[in-house]
């Protein structure tokens, strides 16, 4: 694991100073959105910086994504800094963050992570909330919530029905694996985290005269626009650890923003190659359905566990 780990650092090297330079810009840019929406007065300016801000935002997601994995800058101090200021942008704490989607990667489509189907003894309302307030953007509220209460009352998180395997809850949600890997980060970290989140958001208001509406309509449209990505570039996919994801086809721009993003099964092969090599990873020979065709596939809601693709061999070891 190590001796590859180095060769990806030799073969792919971390664009640092790129990464660095996207993320003041996609920061600036931001904000500026945000300051646009709560100072405009014709409500299409106001509809135009919220939708802007959907797209630049998830650039900053994308450099938060980068240093989750380590890879987006090469120093180890540099990357964990440069990501806690991506984090604060979501706004999340960066140490649960990292925490929860390395957790993704080690049960990705296992049977904590087959939110599209429906299994045996599933309970069906709460398989059905879940999905849905994935595609309407709810699910974006969350982390941030979930992160001010961990850091508030973390051990009301350890009741027995969320963060063990054996109750529906914890086990159809995936809530019992993704809170036990909170055991590894220090409540202490993740409240100074939160805190520096907090105190970053309230100077925005601040400095900028920012109001609740402005940002409530930024924030709201970034949801969606982020929360659909989230689960289709999974959706329908082999129900295996690291193939059980897609190579999205999408209109060239989007893609640029999101930093190939949608390449996200290249990314799942290869979890320590910074996002600017993807494409390059990419089979052209195997099937990339597009973005579009995926997500409107998912209104349809979650599918029988039965009609899960044939060749679907879960592997997660």
């Amino acid at each position: 694991m190590e001796d590859s780990r180095e060769a990806d650092a030799q073969t792919y090297p971390v664009p640092g100073r790129l990464n660095v330079a996207l993320l003041l810009a996609s920061g600036v840019g931001a904000t500026a959105c945000l300051w646009l929406a709560s100072h405009a007065e014709s409500w299409f300016v106001i509809g135009m910086a919220a939708v802007t801000f959907s797209f630049v935002n998830n650039t900053v997601f994308s450099l938060l994504h980068e240093a989750t994995h380590g890879i987006l800058h090469a120093s180890r101090r540099a990357n964990d800094w440069l990501g806690r200021l991506a984090a604060a942008f979501f706004p999340t704490s960066y140490s649960m963050q990292r925490a929860f989607h390395l957790t993704h990667h080690k049960h990705n489509r296992s049977e904590f992570e087959q939110f599209d189907y429906l299994r045996p003894g599933d309970n069906r309302f709460l398989k059905y909330a879940q999905w849905y307030s994935i595609l309407t953007g709810v699910y974006w509220i969350f982390p941030p919530l979930f992160c001010i209460a961990y850091s508030v009352a973390p051990a009301t998180f350890r009741v027995r029905w969320l963060a063990s395997t054996d109750t529906t809850v914890g086990h159809q949600t995936g809530s019992a694996v993704y809170l036990g890997s909170l055991r590894n980060v220090p409540v202490g970290t993740i409240r100074l985290e939160v805190l520096s989140v907090v105190l970053l958001q309230a100077g925005l208001f601040w400095v900028l005269g920012l109001n609740a509406v402005g940002w409530a309509l930024c924030y709201a449209a970034f949801a969606v626009n982020w929360s659909a990505l989230q689960y289709a570039d999974h959706a329908w996919s082999p129900l295996d650890r690291k193939n059980g994801a897609w190579n999205l086809k999408v209109n060239p721009l989007t893609k640029k923003l999101f930093l190939n993003y949608h390449d996200h099964l290249a990314h799942h092969r290869h979890p320590k190659v910074p996002w600017i090599y993807l494409p390059a990873l990419v089979d052209a020979d195997e099937h990339r359905p597009s973005f579009l065709t995926v997500w409107l596939s998912m209104w349809r809601g979650p599918r029988p566990i039965a009609e899960a693709p044939a060749d679907s061999v879960a592997t997660h070891g």
